[in-house]
């Protein structure tokens, strides 16, 4: 009589996260934190994926995000102020340096008309935040003073103690380690293709789980779809550029297109580029984020470059993230963000509480007007 073999058992868990990024492993290492009892498994793609993580800017800004949408705004000085504390423990459970700083950030102007518009915006965030955000419109002189060495095209700025800036690969290998240490399985290069709903629960490849949480990037629009979610997110590329080590204090604060490094290297970036999935480097393109940079900073045509690249933000229709339950499958949650460094305190905070179903009413409440129902379908 010929016996077959039985099947293999699916292998059960509480959580399954889809992508191992800045978000999927942040939600990952606030769960494990918050339910040391959970089975979680975390499933990564391959090495050769778009990956927002690994292009990430590093900086943790508060200035301008939701000046728009006031729960993104609240949600944005929230997530800065929880850093402090998340770096601290962080770095103690992972014992990796994140490199973080919280001096402040500065947003230049280089007309009296764009000078007058940022004034406008970050009028908006003090309002939506009742006063919370603090920041302050510096004309040329006072700018001068905080950054010494700008060049003469620059008319202002606008300063918040509130920013600050991390090492993102620093960020990221620190959450990986915290989060396995902690319990949390993680497998790389296991793409997920197909996500099913089963009666109670989900399967995904050989695995069963309770409650299912994208944080896939580009993939989950395609994702989401699986489990009725609408997830409109599109990739928007930016290219960065590294320097050689410059003296110590060469940028005494981060902004959006420039920030020295804990090794000394000058980070610049600032490109916006809507070109699909490509997320090749450009000669024109760095020419540009190069001589933008030089206008803001001359002393910066004295360092050479040393290498480049470019990757793809995970954007949203209107730069916010998007937190979203599925009504038709509960238990399945799609996050999607291109603040992954911004928001990781929030993510492994606040956003963990609400997918355990524990959040408090006013922040399920600031966290659900962030959900899908602002899009148009």
């Amino acid at each position: 009589m010929l016996l077959l073999n039985p099947a293999p058992k699916a292998e059960a868990y509480d959580w399954v996260i889809v992508g191992g990024g800045l978000v999927g492993a942040a939600v990952a290492y606030g769960l494990i934190q918050k339910q040391p009892q959970l089975r979680i498994l975390v499933l990564d793609g391959n090495d050769t994926d778009h990956r927002a993580s690994v292009g990430n800017f590093g900086l943790i800004w508060v200035q301008g995000k939701g000046y728009d949408f006031p729960a993104y705004a609240n949600w944005s000085l929230q997530g800065a102020n929880l850093w402090p504390q998340f770096a601290q423990q962080l770095t103690l459970v992972s014992q990796i340096d994140l490199a973080y700083q919280r001096q402040g950030g500065l947003e230049f102007a280089l007309t009296a008309a764009d000078l007058d518009a940022l004034s406008v915006e970050m009028a908006a965030m003090a309002q939506h935040t009742h006063g919370e955000f603090e920041y302050q419109v510096l004309d040329r002189a006072a700018a001068l003073l905080l950054q010494p060495g700008l060049g003469d095209a620059v008319a202002g700025a606008i300063y918040s103690p509130q920013d600050g800036q991390v090492n993102p690969l620093y960020l990221l290998s620190a959450l990986h380690t915290a989060m396995q240490g902690m319990g949390v399985e993680y497998r790389a290069r296991c793409p997920v293709d197909k996500v099913i709903a089963l009666e109670s629960g989900f399967q995904i490849g050989t695995c069963t789980s309770n409650n299912v949480a994208l944080c896939g990037g580009l993939d989950n629009q395609r994702l989401g779809l699986q489990l009725d979610m609408h997830l409109p997110v599109s990739p928007v590329k930016g290219q960065i550029l590294i320097t050689e080590r410059a003296p110590s204090g060469l940028l005494n604060y981060a902004c959006p297109q420039l920030r020295q490094t804990a090794e000394g290297t000058i980070q610049v970036g600032g490109s916006h580029e809507h070109s699909g999935l490509d997320d090749s480097t450009s000669l024109a393109v760095m020419q540009t984020i190069a001589a933008d940079a030089v206008a803001l900073m001359p002393a910066l045509s004295q360092l050479q470059l040393v290498r480049s690249w470019g990757a793809l933000r995970v954007m949203s229709p209107d730069g916010a993230p998007i937190y979203q339950a599925s009504s038709r499958y509960p238990g399945a949650f799609g996050i999607c963000c291109h603040s992954g460094v911004s928001l990781a305190a929030a993510h492994a905070g606040p956003l963990s509480d609400w997918l355990l179903g524990g959040a408090a009413a006013p922040q399920k409440t600031l966290i659900e007007a962030m959900n899908n129902d602002r899009f148009c379908v």
